[in-house]
């Protein structure tokens, strides 16, 4: 029998990357989205297509229940599902970071507590966490979005731990910037009011991150490219902790720890305006 995979966030970019390169790979897929309606091209290829919001309990439970049942175990788990929070920090409301961290990193517990014990049992498993550059460095305006992928890579360190000796493997993928919808969807939820002491602030944000998300940075990686990643991890003789995936990542990440904070902030200026006062 081939191998199961399990992956979220499939509607499009990396999550409907690495359906279909896992599948092409020969693993059976369940490829998943909170709206299936958007998953037809994977089902196209034989994926098999459920709708899951992994901020829903009940929903967790009927798609890995069904996976248990039909094929023993969910052999390999992708946490993917996840969306970028953008604003300066003042005007992103509490709503808003709960939402962040409710999707990007408390679903992505719920989900991975929930197919543990069958691994376990079985003593094989492998869950790769999508994280991000993001996880390790933080840029203006992603307050909320760091707080859940610094929190999601430290989770991840201590899982490695704990579950290693069950025959179970942790990896943390850190992409750089990836031209997709995922980009354009931050976009849209970009706070900010329209005038005030941080509105300069937001319109450059606003024209960074489109610059950003269309490509247009050297170093930008596609969705494939990280799915290609996982794939071969997921099928190489050894399986590494950590991935990063992109010349700009691995660049940033450099740079990062060369850097003093202000150092850092000083580099920053270059690319985004600083909020002052009116």
């Amino acid at each position: 029998m081939s191998r199961t995979a399990l992956i979220t966030g499939c509607s499009s970019g990396i999550g409907a990357a690495c359906a279909r390169r896992f599948a092409d790979a020969g693993f059976t897929v369940f490829a998943t989205a909170r709206t299936v309606e958007s998953l037809g091209d994977l089902a196209a290829i034989g994926c098999h297509t459920r709708p899951l919001d992994v901020t829903d309990a009940a929903g967790i439970e009927r798609v890995v229940g069904e996976i248990e049942t039909s094929h023993g175990s969910v052999e390999v788990l992708i946490n993917n599902a996840g969306y970028g929070q953008q604003g300066a920090f003042e005007e992103t409301s509490l709503d808003a970071f709960r939402a962040q961290l409710e999707t990007n990193l408390i679903g992505a517990i719920a989900l991975t507590q929930r197919v543990l014990p069958r691994m376990r049992e079985q003593r094989r498993g492998l869950i790769f966490m999508i994280s991000s550059m993001g996880g390790r460095i933080s840029f203006p305006g992603g307050a909320a979005y760091h707080a859940s992928k610094y929190a999601l890579e430290a989770v991840s360190d201590v899982l490695r731990f704990e579950v290693a000796r069950f025959g179970i493997d942790v990896v943390i993928v850190e992409p750089g910037l990836v031209a997709s919808d995922y980009g354009r969807a931050s976009l849209a939820r970009l706070a900010g009011r329209e005038s005030g002491v941080y509105a300069a602030f937001s319109e450059g944000l606003r024209a960074a991150l489109a610059r950003s998300f269309a490509g247009e940075v050297p170093g930008t990686s596609t969705p494939d490219e990280v799915a290609k990643a996982c794939v071969d991890a997921a099928t190489g003789e050894s399986v590494p902790t950590r991935i990063v995936v992109g010349a700009m990542a691995e660049e940033l990440i450099r740079l990062r720890g060369t850097l003093s904070d202000l150092g850092w902030d000083a580099m920053l200026e270059t690319m985004y305006p600083r909020p002052e006062p009116e």
